[in-house]
């Protein structure tokens, strides 16, 4: 019994002995991988962030790269820790690879939509974009997924191969935008004096711009109303606030001015037949 003991204990000691300095080898390049992952996405994150022209969204792309790429060095230095050999990881992950993709289709279809989203950036991050059925600003594009926030903070997730194989209408991409509001007034009234009014409260505001040159046009006869067609330029960003604040102020200029707008109104003719 006591050889036995021994033998066991010879035993442990030969594992702990060939093995565990193995295993702290291990633990060390892991948290030592980990540190260098952590600071080199930062440092790299950092980096960009001074290059000229350099947007969010490549600058976190390059961020993430690095990280895992640290990561999957640390790993692989790890296995060879162990004894395995790298040809045949390579061997067994290509072979995994092949089966995994197939598996995998629609998810590696996000990858590669993801990719040409950053190649050929349709948009960027804080751009307020519709995409596949739906609207809101970007918050994070990754390889498979692209983010959204409508404007009531609803988180919307969409797969990048919806993002890429439907057409984009980016409302941020151009620095202005033009204000289209339609005014009728009564048919009774003076047009050229409801369009001067108009003109005044556009010019009033210090937000619309010169050029291109505000427009007011009668371009319609409608049932009720002769109705205007009202377009002014704007910065982007001050696009709602200007269509709310003159569709508010046009309404007061013109009823300070004495030019009604009219309700929709219909003319009922009775005809009383007499019976025979």
């Amino acid at each position: 019994m006591e050889q036995d003991l021994n033998a066991v204990a010879e035993q442990i000691t030969t594992i702990v002995t060939v093995y565990g300095l193995q295993v702290i080898g291990a633990i060390a390049i892991l948290v030592v991988g980990w540190i260098a992952a952590g600071w080199l996405s930062r440092a790299t994150g950092n980096g960009l962030r001074r290059v000229k022209n350099m947007d969010e969204t490549l600058n976190r792309f390059f961020v993430s790269a690095v990280r895992y790429l640290i990561l999957t060095i640390t790993v692989l230095a790890v296995l060879s820790q162990f004894g395995v050999q790298m040809a045949s990881l390579l061997v067994v992950l290509s072979t995994a690879g092949l089966a995994i993709g197939l598996a995998l289709q629609g998810t590696l279809s996000n990858v590669a939509a993801g990719v040409m989203l950053l190649l050929f950036r349709p948009f960027k991050i804080g751009d307020y974009v519709e995409v596949a059925g739906h609207a809101g600003t970007v918050g994070a594009i990754t390889l498979f997924v692209t983010e959204l926030a409508t404007v009531d903070n609803v988180h919307i997730v969409v797969p990048n191969a919806q993002v890429w194989g439907a057409s984009v209408k980016n409302f941020s991409h151009h620095a202005t935008r033009r204000v289209d509001i339609v005014v009728g007034i009564g048919y009774e009234d003076d047009i050229d004096k409801g369009m001067a009014t108009i003109n005044s409260v556009i010019e009033a505001d210090s937000r619309t711009l010169s050029d291109p040159a505000p427009l007011v046009a009668v371009t319609d006869l409608g049932d009720n109303s002769v109705n205007f067609t009202v377009r002014t330029w704007c910065q982007a960003a001050d696009y709602w606030g200007v269509k709310f604040d003159l569709t508010k102020q046009i309404k007061e200029a013109l009823d300070g001015a004495g030019v009604n707008i009219p309700y929709p109104q219909r003319t009922v003719h009775l005809i009383n037949e007499s019976a025979d």
